[in-house]
């Protein structure tokens, strides 16, 4: 079986990685860089992948899978609830950007009338491979590919979380024997606090600034962690007004119908049940007169009703923006964390406003990747991706060094045999 990695490889973004055998050819995931433009990971002819794998809806693993719709209908396994919220990604992907994407709405629509539904843990098979989908606990929908073929058993992890949340439950790792193991590393090097410390400690802060007169905006991923949050609030009964706004609202409206994919339905549908739902701007100007918690993308303030907020409340020292997703350099979360300023009125200003990052993972942290290896069946060799900042060939280097399996971290391009 030959392994060759198009992308994701040494980076965050743009996952991308080719399996070929005898009689069948997949790709694993085919995502963008959403940096300045984006970027794509390495061609694959159509004519040289008999099915696509879509492990999640992310657009760093979805978002150029249409590529190969605008003339082929190639098949594209995973679940119903990921097409759903991909569909959502990608329109709202192309919309926005101001930048060439090769592909346009309608190859989005061909791509989607190609999507091939199968459950957790239902074996199928494409051409001459076995394939068998295990939850991942990383946002909804989101899953592991297990592999069989030439007598050998692969695993990608997909982007995946090794431990219950509000939302959704751990991630299997009931593999079997292993060949081998394709496994991200976002937080090789970094532990995630303690969730329930970590939750009581964000509920008593959100208080603090409501019960003070604030508003407490939570600027967060549409999908994934706006849902994480206010499934948060609601399990602690929190009794002030809480508000979302932007692509969460249908995002949310998409899982009502997709509760089995979710740890606490019941908790969900609370959740959603006692927020208020914002339908325009009149109404989000007038929900700053009173104190209150909003809950809305986007979760690194690149834009989105969260950027009109964090403008509203910046002058306010009673508010707080309290970020709850991982801030990449260079965007305007980032910047507010490390320099405490924020574009306000065409320049860039002190905020007077109270600002505290809060580590709500959808990622397994180091210790969760460690104890996720060390509990490996079989002595399969271990490809690193999906990992910045040298993450990949740290996690590589400790699995040879403390476990005592071959690994290493591909480079963009390597091709290699299982």
């Amino acid at each position: 079986m030959k392994l060759k990695f198009l992308g994701g490889a040494g980076e965050i973004g743009r996952i991308a990685i080719y399996v070929k055998t005898r009689k069948t050819k997949l790709l694993l995931d085919y995502g963008v860089m959403l940096n300045h433009e984006p970027g794509f990971p390495m061609h694959v002819p159509p004519k040289d992948v008999d099915a696509i794998i879509l492990t999640h809806a992310h657009l760093d693993h979805s978002g150029a899978i249409p590529i190969f719709h605008i003339s082929d209908n190639i098949p594209v396994y995973g679940n119903d609830l990921t097409f759903e919220l991909a569909h959502v990604l990608l329109s709202d992907f192309i919309h926005l950007s101001g930048y060439y994407i090769p592909f346009e709405y309608i190859d989005v629509q061909s791509m989607l009338k190609s999507c091939i539904h199968k459950n957790y843990n239902e074996e199928f098979k494409i051409k001459g491979a076995k394939l068998k989908f295990l939850n991942a606990g990383h946002i909804p929908g989101s899953l592991q590919v297990l592999i069989e073929a030439e007598r050998k058993r692969i695993l990608y992890t997909g982007d995946i979380n090794t431990i219950d949340t509000r939302l959704l439950k751990a991630a299997e790792k009931d593999y079997g024997e292993l060949d081998a193991l394709i496994i991200e590393s976002t937080y090789a090097d970094q532990d995630h606090p303690d969730r329930i410390e970590l939750e009581k400690y964000f509920i008593s802060r959100v208080r603090e600034v409501v019960e003070g007169g604030g508003v407490a905006l939570i600027p967060a991923f549409a999908l994934g962690r706006c849902q994480e949050i206010i499934c948060i609030l609601r399990a602690y009964n929190f009794e002030y007004p809480v508000i979302v706004d932007g692509m969460a609202r249908e995002i949310n409206r998409i899982l009502v119908r997709y509760l089995e994919y979710l740890r606490k339905p019941d908790l969900f549908l609370e959740a959603v049940r006692n927020v208020r739902i914002i339908r325009g701007k009149k109404e989000r100007k007038r929900i700053l007169r009173e104190p209150c918690v909003i809950v809305s993308p986007a979760g690194m303030l690149k834009g989105g009703p969260s950027a009109f907020y964090a403008r509203r409340i910046a002058n306010d020292e009673k508010s707080a923006i309290f970020l709850v997703s991982f801030q990449i350099p260079g965007t305007p979360g980032r910047e507010l964390l490390e320099t405490g300023r924020f574009p306000v009125n065409s320049g860039v200003k002190k905020v007077k406003a109270q600002v505290e990052h809060f580590d709500f993972s959808s990622h397994a942290g180091m210790s969760g990747l460690h104890q996720l290896i060390r509990e490996l069946k079989g002595d399969p060799d271990v490809y690193v991706v999906h990992g910045a900042e040298g993450n990949c060939a740290k996690l590589a280097k400790w699995i040879k060094e403390e476990v005592g399996l071959k690994a290493l971290a591909p480079r963009a391009g390597g091709t290699h045999t299982v």
